[in-house]
C-alpha cells in the first residue's frame, strides 16, 4: 500500500506523462485521473501514437502539491480539517449535492433514483433497489437475536456487519463492485429491521418498505411522500462527523459495509443522528402540556439546548426543514404536532434567534405517524448510507492513508520514572 508521497516530476519544458505516470504522482487510480479531466483540473491530449491520453508534467505537478496539501488538512478555517469533495456544497443557508440544488432533487426525485444518480452521475428514473434474500435472512438472524432495548442503530449496524460476513467477494474495491454492494446494502437494512404491520411487503420503492418498519398506520400517499422526501433530503450534509468516520474508514481501504459500520458507530451520538429524538419526546410534552412556554422554560431553566432549532451550518432556516414542513402541511394528523413545532420556534426565539432544523422537521413526521421517538435516528441513517457511499468511492480515488493527521503530544516530556517506581 502507498502511503509516501510520490517524487516530483522533473521540469522538463513541455515533458508530458502517460496516464499511469500521472495516477502514480497523484496517488490515485487511473479512473480518477480521468475525473480529473472531466471536472476542468487537468488537460489532456491524444498520443499522436493512439496509445491513450498524455497530461503536462508541469499541470500535474501544480496538481500533485495541491492534493497533498488539501490532503494534508490544511485549512483557512481556524485549523479545522479539510477535505477536497465534489459531493456536496453548503452555502448561503442552500445546499447542493454536485452543484445542483438538494432540495429541488429531493422534490423531484425518489430517494433511489437520487443515491444512484449521486453514485453514478446517470439519472436512472424508476430504479429500485432490491435485497438479496440470502444477505436479508442473515440479517435478519442476526438482528433478532439483539435484546429487545436495542436501538435502530444497533440493529442497523449489527445488520450491516452480518451481510459483510455473507459476503466473500466483499474486499473488492472497485467502483463497480461497491455499488453492487450499496443497491443490495441499503435494502437489505430496511429488511432487516422488524416490522411494524404484518401486512408488510418488501418490494417497491423503499420509503413504502422503511414506513412498514416505522410505524402501525396504513400510510396515505401524502405521508409516503414526506417520508421520500426526507430520505433524499437527508442522503447527505458535507463532512459530517460520521461521514468523515466514513472517509477514514476508506482511507485505509476498509470495505463498504466496513466504511458504513463506521458511520453507523459515530451516528448513534444525540449531537447527530439521534437528535430528532430528542425533539420528537420535546413535541409529546408540548403536546401534552398545551404549550411551549413551561416546556421551553424547563430546557432553558436546565442549562440544556433546546432539541430541533438551530445548525451550526445555517444562519436561517435549515433548507431541509423547511421543505418538510411545506410537505407536512398536506399530511392528515399533523396539523397538532406542526403547531407544537411552531410554537417551541416562536418561544424559543424570544431568548436566542435560532431557526427550525431537519430535526424538527423529522420529529413532526414521526409524532403525526404514531412512530417511536428513534424513528427519525432510523431514517437519518438508512438515508446517509447513500451519501457515506459516495464518500467511500470518492475516498478510494484518492492516495491511501491520506486521513492520517499528526498527534499534538501536550502529555510530560521523556524521560519519566518508570510506574511504581
Amino acid at each position: 500500500m502507498r502511503d509516501q508521497e510520490p517524487s516530483a516530476p522533473t521540469h522538463d519544458t513541455g515533458r508530458r506523462l502517460s496516464t499511469k505516470e500521472t495516477a502514480e504522482l497523484l496517488g490515485v487510480k487511473p479512473e480518477t485521473v480521468y475525473a480529473y479531466v472531466s471536472r476542468g483540473q487537468l488537460a489532456s491530449r491524444r498520443d499522436p501514437g493512439g496509445r491513450g491520453s498524455t497530461f503536462d508534467a508541469q499541470e500535474v505537478e501544480v496538481l500533485a502539491r495541491r492534493n497533498r496539501r488539501d490532503g494534508a488538512g490544511s485549512s483557512s478555517t481556524g485549523g479545522e480539517l479539510s477535505v477536497r469533495t465534489c459531493i456536496t456544497l453548503i452555502d448561503a443557508d442552500r445546499y447542493y449535492f454536485r452543484g445542483v440544488d438538494a432540495t429541488e432533487l429531493a422534490a423531484r426525485y425518489s430517494y433511489e433514483e437520487i443515491a444512484e444518480w449521486l453514485w453514478t452521475e446517470e439519472l436512472r428514473r424508476g430504479v429500485t433497489f432490491t435485497a438479496p434474500e440470502a444477505s436479508v435472512v442473515v440479517a435478519r438472524r442476526a438482528v433478532e437475536s439483539l435484546p429487545e432495548h436495542s436501538g435502530p442503530t444497533d440493529r442497523l449496524r449489527v445488520a450491516a456487519i452480518a451481510a459483510a460476513a455473507a459476503d466473500p467477494l466483499r474486499f473488492d474495491l472497485s467502483e463497480e463492485a461497491v455499488l453492487g454492494t450499496a443497491r443490495t446494502l441499503i435494502p437489505t437494512l430496511v429488511a432487516a429491521l422488524p416490522p411494524k404491520r404484518h401486512d408488510h411487503r418488501d418490494e417497491g420503492p423503499l420509503a413504502h418498505r422503511l414506513w412498514a418498519r416505522l410505524s402501525g398506520r396504513t400510510p396515505d400517499e401524502s405521508s409516503l411522500r414526506v417520508l421520500d422526501t426526507a430520505l433524499g433530503l437527508l442522503v447527505d450534509h458535507d463532512l459530517a462527523a460520521s461521514t468523515l468516520a466514513v472517509r477514514v474508514a476508506a482511507s485505509a481501504r476498509a470495505h463498504a459495509y466496513a466504511a458504513v459500520s463506521a458511520g453507523l458507530g459515530v451516528l448513534e451520538g444525540p449531537l447527530h443522528g439521534a437528535a430528532s429524538g430528542l425533539a420528537h419526546r420535546l413535541l409529546l410534552e408540548v403536546l401534552d402540556r398545551g404549550t411551549a412556554v413551561p416546556v421551553i422554560a424547563d430546557e432553558l431553566r436546565a442549562g440544556r439546548r433546546v432539541p430541533g432549532l438551530g445548525h451550526r451550518l445555517y444562519q436561517g432556516e435549515d433548507p431541509r426543514a423547511r421543505a418538510l414542513f411545506a410537505l407536512l402541511e398536506d399530511v392528515p394528523h399533523a396539523a397538532p404536532a406542526l403547531a407544537a413545532a411552531r410554537d417551541v420556534a416562536t418561544t424559543a426565539a424570544r431568548h436566542t434567534p435560532l431557526h427550525a432544523n431537519v430535526d424538527l422537521a423529522l420529529a413532526v413526521l414521526t409524532v403525526a405517524s404514531g412512530m417511536q421517538s428513534s424513528a427519525g435516528e432510523t431514517v437519518f441513517a438508512v438515508a446517509r448510507t447513500a451519501g457515506w457511499i459516495a464518500h467511500t468511492l470518492e475516498e478510494y480515488g484518492e492516495r491511501p492513508l491520506r486521513m492520517r493527521p499528526s498527534g499534538h503530544y501536550v502529555g510530560a516530556r521523556p524521560p519519566q520514572p518508570f510506574p511504581g517506581e
